[in-house]
């Protein structure tokens, strides 16, 4: 893969640790701003800001230069940052992070059409991939960079070192990527042509689903590891690093999936490999030595969806990628708030340990609606092999 597509992956990577990267550091924060904890929901808002953002981000790439755009994006969110750095309260810094979070998606979406754009049609899912590594390394790493930043130059220093990484990355895009300008025109009819592909929205909805069955469990997993896995406290760090690794990993591999199986084996495939992790998961429980590398492999497959998923949509309607891939962009931040919701209403009404057989029924829902988008009557010049 190109040095390029690292560099998309890496704009990426910056902006998406905006996300979580509030988690560790929200005692300092809301202490230094003086409100509750309970009120303090800065990575509920950044979610559901990205998601109502994404899809109006395409209307953005067909009308200026991709390289441009993303820069100009880069540093909007370098400013927003700063907003947050100088908040003189709570709701400053809110409106700061629905900034923060607006020019995240914009992000998203430039890099991984720059990403189809820059390579050839066979490496396309590689290049997908590596920029939901990128993705993925934010959502894991925020949370322990920020909680280094905040000790050393507390919760403020957080925001000021987000921006001065954006700027960085922002010059190197500018002298790194090409020029290029989307060949898409896209309307508003391009997002109702999706809307009304049946095959296409059961993919989106293998993204929901699949998404939402994770995050049933991995939103709870410090607690499901310690008390419900037998894992010592001393080991948490440990578990979420090897998780990490793995879900990095993970993206690449959803990636090469669909270059290498064609897109329609893939899809299939990639929601039951990922039900079968998640079931062997509660069976190690109680046993850490089995559960750490069990779990590796959970966190791996999860991140195998969101490529095939992305590469499924550019094989399969290609005139409507762009908006279909804001779409799914939202479907996937969707996805993170219902399962979390999903987890705290099982945990509430039954037990911790009941968590990834509740992310089991979402996922079986997710490989139903992913066995019948691939099984549909392929539009004129599908590949044969994505009908195999």
């Amino acid at each position: 893969m190109t040095p390029r597509i690292w560099l998309l992956a890496l704009a990426t990577f910056v902006t998406g640790m905006a996300e979580n990267i509030t988690v560790g550091i929200l005692p300092a924060l809301t202490d230094g701003l003086a409100v509750p904890l309970g009120v303090a929901q800065l990575t509920t808002v950044f979610s559901l800001s990205f998601a109502l953002a994404a899809p109006f981000a395409p209307l953005l790439t067909t009308r200026l230069p991709l390289r441009g755009l993303l820069c100009a994006t880069l540093a909007l969110f370098a400013l927003c940052n700063l907003a947050a750095a100088l908040a003189p309260g709570y709701t400053a810094l809110m409106i700061a992070r629905v900034g923060m979070a607006a020019t995240s998606a914009l992000t998203c979406l430039t890099c991984t059409l720059m990403a189809t754009r820059m390579v050839p049609e066979a490496l396309r899912g590689r290049a997908i991939g590596v920029i939901f590594m990128g993705i993925c390394s934010s959502l894991v790493l925020g949370v322990p960079a920020g909680m280094l930043l905040c000790d050393a130059l507390g919760w403020r220093g957080v925001f000021v070192g987000l921006s001065l990484l954006a700027v960085a990355v922002l010059l190197l895009a500018w002298r790194g990527l090409p020029p290029a300008r989307s060949s898409e025109r896209i309307a508003f009819g391009s997002y109702l042509r999706h809307l009304r592909d049946s095959r296409l929205m059961a993919a989106q909805g293998v993204s929901l689903l699949m998404i939402a069955g994770h995050f049933t469990v991995f939103a709870y997993l410090a607690p499901y590891a310690q008390h419900v896995a037998a894992m010592p406290a001393a080991w948490l760090a440990a578990v979420f690093a090897a998780f990490g690794i793995a879900g990095v990993s993970g993206g690449y591999v959803g990636g090469w999936m669909a270059d290498r199986l064609g897109t329609g084996q893939a899809i299939r495939l990639a929601p039951l490999l990922y039900l079968a992790s998640l079931l062997v998961l509660p069976l190690s429980a109680g046993t850490p030595w089995l559960f750490l590398p069990v779990m590796m492999l959970w966190g791996g497959l999860s991140w195998t969806t969101s490529p095939v998923v992305q590469s499924y949509l550019a094989q399969r309607g290609p005139d409507t990628f762009p908006a279909g891939m804001s779409l799914n962009m939202s479907a996937m931040h969707l996805g993170v708030g219902l399962g979390s919701a999903i987890g705290g209403a099982v945990i509430s009404g039954a037990t911790l340990a009941a968590t990834p057989w509740a992310g089991a029924v979402l996922t079986t829902l997710a490989a139903g609606l992913a066995l019948w988008s691939a099984s549909t009557p392929a539009p004129p010049g599908f590949s044969e092999r994505e009908l195999a």
